[in-house]
C-alpha cells in the first residue's frame, strides 16, 4: 500500500500531534507500506482556506500514485471544499484527528466560522483515525452521526523509562520543595498562566517549577509568562525546547507533572510522565479523564481552577506518603496502556481494511 500523508510544515515538529503522525508513519513503513509525506507551508487560517482553490494542490492530489490519502485534521481549512470536489476522483481520504479547533476557546464569530468549516471538512472524508474515545465522540457530535474509524491511543513508551515503585517512593521522600514540571508550548491553551497563578499564592520554598516548551508560537503570551514567573523569586526555570534525553532527565527527577490545559484531545505528555511515576495535573477539558483518576494518579482542574491547583500542590508538598502512593498508581496505569507499536498496528490494520471495500 502506498500512503500519502498531508501535513503542515515539518513532520519533525515538536508537538504531540506530530509525534503521533511520525509514529504512524514509522509503523506503516515497518509493516512494509510506502509513505510519501506531502508538506504544505504554514500560513494564516484565511490563506489556508484559499488552498481549496489552488490548482497546483488539486493537480497534486489527482496525479499522485497513492492508494490512500491520510490528512492530519489540523489541515482541515485547506481541504474542506477540495475533498468534496474530488470525491470519487482520488483514493479514499482518512483523517487523523488529534483534537478539533472548535474544542478550543475562540470569540463567538470565530467559533461560528471554525465550526462551519470544520464540520464540512469532517463530512468530506471517508474515515478517521482518532487518538481517543473523547475525540471520536466530539467528531460524531459535530457530524450528528456515527463514523467509520478506529481509536488508536498514543503510546507513552517513547522514553522506555525503567522507574520502579521503590524509585518513586525514594524520590517522593527527598527533602525540599515539591518539584513540578510543565511540558508544553507557551500558548494559552496549555494553561501555564493557571499554574503560575497558583504558585503565587503558595508560601515561598514549597514548590519549584521547570518549564519545557517553545516560546515562538505566541510571543506576547510568552512574555507575560516570564513576567509572572519573575515574581516567584527564582522558583521557575524556563528550559525552552529540549531533546528527548534532557526531557527524560527532568521527568526522572521531578515529583509531579502539571499541564492544566484548557483542552487536550489526549495529552501524550501526561502518559509519558506516568511512565516515570509522576502523578499528573491535567485540565478537565478533553480526554485526560480517560486515564487520569482524580485523587488516585492525578487531578483534573477547570480553566479557572487556580485555587484548587494551589491546594493540590501544597497538599502533595506536605504529604509525601500520598505523593508516593499517587506516583505508584501512575506507574501502574502506565503499565496497562498500549505501547506505540500496539496502537499504531491497530491504526494500520484499519487503513488496510479501507482498501478491501
Amino acid at each position: 500500500m502506498h500512503v500519502g500523508l498531508v501535513i503542515y510544515g515539518s513532520l519533525g515538529t515538536l508537538s504531540g500531534g506530530y509525534l503521533y503522525d511520525r509514529k504512524l508513519v514509522e509503523r506503516l513503513r515497518f509493516r512494509g507500506h510506502r509513505v510519501t509525506v506531502v508538506s504544505l507551508p504554514w500560513h494564516s487560517y484565511a490563506h489556508h482556506l484559499l488552498d481549496n482553490f489552488n490548482p497546483s494542490l488539486r493537480r497534486r492530489l489527482l496525479t499522485a500514485e497513492v492508494d490512500l490519502w491520510l490528512q492530519d485534521e489540523l489541515n482541515h481549512p485547506s481541504f474542506f471544499l477540495l475533498n468534496a470536489r474530488l470525491r470519487g476522483k482520488i483514493p479514499p481520504v482518512i483523517s487523523i484527528v488529534h483534537h478539533l479547533r472548535i474544542s478550543e476557546r475562540h470569540s463567538r464569530p470565530a467559533s461560528m466560522l471554525y465550526r462551519a468549516v470544520e464540520r464540512r471538512y469532517l463530512a468530506s472524508v471517508d474515515g478517521f483515525v482518532f487518538n481517543s474515545r473523547t475525540t471520536r465522540s466530539v467528531v460524531e457530535s459535530v457530524l450528528g452521526r456515527k463514523t467509520t474509524g478506529v481509536v488508536a491511543y498514543p503510546g507513552g513508551d517513547r522514553f522506555s523509562p525503567d522507574v520502579t515503585s521503590e524509585d518513586v517512593r525514594a524520590r517522593a521522600m527527598e527533602q525540599g520543595p515539591l518539584r513540578v514540571l510543565f511540558v508544553g508550548n507557551l500558548i494559552p491553551r496549555k494553561g501555564l498562566h493557571l499554574l503560575l497563578a497558583a504558585m503565587r499564592t503558595l508560601p515561598p520554598g514549597t514548590v519549584t517549577l521547570d518549564m519545557v516548551g517553545g516560546a515562538g508560537f505566541n510571543r506576547r503570551y510568552a512574555r507575560r509568562m516570564h513576567e509572572m514567573a519573575s515574581s516567584l523569586d527564582g522558583a521557575v526555570r524556563f528550559h525552552g525546547q529540549l531533546d528527548d534525553e534532557a526531557l527524560a532527565a527532568l521527568l526522572r527527577r521531578s515529583h509531579l507533572l502539571a499541564v492544566p490545559s484548557q483542552y487536550e484531545g489526549f495529552g501524550i505528555v501526561y502518559l509519558e510522565a506516568m511512565g516515570f511515576g509522576l502523578p499528573v495535573v491535567a485540565g478537565t477539558g478533553g480526554a485526560a479523564r480517560e486515564f487520569v483518576e482524580e485523587g488516585v494518579n492525578g487531578f483534573l482542574v477547570p480553566p479557572d481552577g487556580a485555587a484548587a491547583l494551589a491546594e493540590h500542590l501544597l497538599a502533595l508538598h506536605w504529604d509525601r506518603e500520598r505523593l508516593a502512593a499517587m506516583g505508584r498508581a501512575a506507574l501502574e496505569r502506565y503499565a496497562r496502556h498500549p505501547t506505540w507499536a500496539e496502537s499504531m498496528d491497530r491504526a494500520v490494520a484499519f487503513l488496510d481494511e479501507q482498501l478491501t471495500y
